[in-house]
């Protein structure tokens, strides 16, 4: 029996998590879709394809005859909002996946913890770089015997950053830092993010740094490989652009870390790609895409827990 879900959320990434859904998940049935524009595309498209909607936000989902057997409520609108709605949702007794950068509730990132969190009743899908790179900060992790520092720069199509995007860009460099940190493993995490204005629009494209020691080449290249592989397991298009890059610092040579001081050690570039799968966005959105198909594994996870 499939889990019902609530979309809150009907601007793009509500919409395609919805379509993602309803077109490809044998565990999970979108039965609201919510949001606060009674002309968006996305619910407009709901109705389309018989889900009840809603434009007066959660009071509106509460208020609807299906709200009780909703499981999963999953959160796409911003931080700000979901700060209002998690309590309301706790209390109401729904699995809350959030899909803004608010950070309430543990960071998840399918790849690496999906199965530590099963019993939170909130979980916090980090940000659209913190899915794509977290992986691989923490691959370099589990190769090595201390990961010092884990730089992240993520580089998308300015077109992909909507609204919400944009105004939570303070939020997306601090939870995803955050979460180099708690979940990468990191002893200390830095997070940027680019958006490029380039015509055509390019594909989301992500760098990771990190500084280690202890921990050897083939190691790294080979745990990077196997993650690599785990993540395409929900994002096909997550790929390497190019060789594992390494160099050595040397003690005749450190560099300062702010908050540890100077350090010497192994430098490891990583330089992945993401391309979406267009079930909404375009291809070149895959930082938007990633966000969805995460937060879609995650729910899935949890309802064949339920399930079982």
């Amino acid at each position: 029996m499939k889990q019902k879900v609530a979309i809150i959320g009907s601007g793009n990434i509500g919409t395609d998590l919805m379509l993602k859904i309803v077109n490809g998940s044998d565990r999970l049935e979108v039965a609201a879709m919510v949001g606060i524009d009674p002309d968006s595309d996305g619910l407009k498209r709901a109705a389309a394809l018989g889900i009840a909607t809603t434009h007066e936000g959660l009071d509106g989902l509460r208020r609807l005859p299906s709200y009780p057997e909703i499981a999963i409520v999953m959160d796409a609108t911003s931080a700000k909002a979901h700060e209002a709605h998690h309590p309301v949702l706790v209390a109401d007794g729904k699995h809350v996946i959030d899909l803004t950068p608010a950070a309430i509730g543990p960071y998840i990132v399918p790849a690496v913890d999906i199965s530590d969190h099963g019993e939170a009743a909130a979980v916090n899908m980090v940000t659209c770089g913190g899915q794509a790179t977290v992986p691989m900060v923490y691959a370099v992790r589990r190769a090595v015997d201390r990961l010092i520092y884990g730089e992240i720069v993520a580089s998308v199509s300015s077109r992909s950053a909507g609204p919400g995007t944009r105004a939570n860009i303070d939020e997306f460099t601090q939870t995803t830092a955050r979460a180099i940190e708690v979940v990468g493993g990191a002893e200390r995490g830095k997070a940027i993010i680019i958006l490029n204005p380039a015509e055509p629009p390019m594909i989301m494209r992500d760098s990771i740094f990190t500084l280690s020691q202890g921990g050897d080449e083939g190691r790294i290249r080979a745990s990077v490989a196997d993650m690599i592989e785990r993540v395409q397991d929900y994002v096909p298009g997550y790929r390497l652009k190019q060789d594992v890059q390494f160099e050595r610092i040397g003690d005749n040579a450190p560099v300062r870390i702010s908050g540890i001081g100077e350090v010497s050690g192994l430098k490891t570039s990583i330089f992945l790609e993401v391309e979406g799968a267009g079930d909404y966005f375009p291809a070149y959105a895959g930082n938007l895409d990633i966000m969805t198909s995460s937060a879609k594994a995650v729910a899935e996870h949890w309802a064949a827990g339920r399930a079982g």
